[in-house]
């Protein structure tokens, strides 16, 4: 039972092994001697099995990175993002947290066989999914990353920052995929992080304002980090999860919980915004 998770040996994928939530699970996977595959538009410093600079603006980059890596893949890590809150222009937000993690996906799942797992960062940032999941359904039945980018340009309006938005897609996607991916043996879910301590959040406080930020972390009533975050990115796509599938784990401390039952606060989050807007 020493090796409980079945992580001994598999080889995996990590974008975003650079920092934050991506560079703790792929150290974590590394501790579990899984063999390691890196995609990051940055340098990394961890003893990975391979490192490809993977751009996920750019589906060459993603394609060439796969190539590279070949062979059969066990899991796959989509921890790379970007913020949102006029952070970066819409249209590149868009491109890294659903465009370029969708066509990595694609690209990656003919190389799992009959069995693998994929697990996605969204974010509590998406919680209007539901709200739009006819338009997100429009944005689903394009066919690859350039009519998917099309789709997004001819629909800036519904795209805004791109954050949100792009969160939102990761989750139906997710769901939609949950349905088809099982079918060939391979599980897909994602995570909605609370908000947690990495390299981005000077720019969420930049953007959307600490205050935002702050009441999203109730009633935990601290940001989270980046290793808390892992923890579960591993465990979902471990052989302990087998049937877990098509699911949006939160990993937020209890703040969906509370919302859902009346003890958080989301006034502070609605007025700042709309102070900003």
């Amino acid at each position: 039972m020493s090796d409980v998770l079945g992580y001994a040996g598999k080889r995996v994928i990590v974008s975003g092994c650079f920092s934050g939530m991506g560079q703790a699970t792929a150290k974590l996977l590394l501790d579990l001697g899984a063999e390691v595959h890196g995609f990051d538009y940055k340098d990394v410093d961890l003893p990975l099995a391979s490192f490809n600079k993977v751009d996920l603006r750019d589906p060459a980059s993603i394609e060439a990175g796969v190539a590279a890596v070949g062979g059969k893949v066990d899991a796959l890590f989509n921890c790379a993002g970007l913020p949102g809150g006029g952070g970066f222009p819409p249209i590149d937000t868009m491109k890294v947290n659903f465009l370029g993690t969708r066509h990595l996906t694609e690209q990656v799942v003919p190389l799992m066989g009959n069995k693998g797992a994929i697990v996605s960062i969204a974010s509590t940032g998406g919680l209007g999914w539901s709200r739009r999941i006819p338009v997100h359904m429009q944005l689903l039945q394009t066919q690859g990353f350039q009519a998917g980018l099309d789709w997004c340009e001819a629909n800036a309006d519904q795209v805004a920052e791109g954050y949100a938005f792009s969160k939102e897609a990761v989750i139906v996607w997710t769901q939609f995929m949950g349905a088809q991916l099982i079918k060939k043996g391979i599980r897909i879910n994602c995570s909605l992080p609370s908000p947690t301590q990495t390299p981005m959040m000077a720019t969420f406080h930049a953007t959307s304002g600490k205050e935002v930020v702050d009441a999203a972390a109730e009633p935990l009533g601290r940001y989270t980090t980046a290793e808390e975050q892992a923890g579960p990115l591993v465990l979902i796509n471990s052989d302990l999860a087998s049937v877990v599938n098509g699911i949006v784990l939160p990993v937020d401390g209890g703040f969906m919980g509370g919302l859902a039952t009346g003890q958080v606060d989301i006034s502070k989050m609605m007025s700042a915004g709309k102070k900003e807007g």
